[in-house]
């Protein structure tokens, strides 16, 4: 089966998740914001966004390309600060449509934030998110930074394109 990785970023973490399983699986890899592709040419596809105020970045691109993402299986990988749990899920329940939530396989990473990197608006409002936040680990991050870049994590990912090409 023929399959491709498509990504939207916006500071680089979601880019290197979908980079590393390109090279991990030999799958084409494209920017949705920077390339037209044909989903129908593909037997597959491989989905990442990042989560940028509790909401994947890609959700206008998925709306609009719901009938060919429907038509094929799907995995999703969403990057964020938060991990896995009730509150990612919260999340893409309220961003996606739901008939897209019920067909992918949905895998969560961890990514990066340097808050020097940050443009100012995006800097000051996690600075406010982080004044509001009651869990005070996860203000601290939001507030100074983190990374929880880690290759590894794109195992599962790996396998399940793997079972899909097989």
């Amino acid at each position: 089966m023929k399959g491709a990785v498509l990504f939207s970023s916006r500071y680089g973490s979601t880019e290197q998740y979908a980079q590393w399983i390109a090279e991990a699986t030999s799958l084409p890899v494209f920017n949705v914001d920077e390339a037209r592709v044909e989903l129908a040419e593909f037997d597959f596809l491989v989905l990442g966004s990042p989560v940028v105020y509790y909401k994947p970045m890609f959700r206008r691109w998925v709306k609009r390309n719901l009938d060919d993402i429907l038509a094929r299986p799907t995995v999703f990988f969403s990057v964020s600060g938060a991990g896995a749990g009730p509150k990612l899920d919260r999340w893409m329940a309220n961003s996606l449509p739901a008939s897209f939530m019920s067909h992918v396989t949905h895998m969560a990473l961890r990514g990066r934030q340097d808050p020097s990197e940050l443009n100012a608006f995006d800097r000051t409002m996690l600075i406010i998110a982080g004044l509001f936040n009651p869990d005070r680990k996860a203000a601290k991050q939001e507030m100074r930074g983190f990374d929880f870049m880690d290759k590894g994590r794109i195992r599962p990912i790996v396998e399940k394109i793997r079972k899909l090409q097989a």
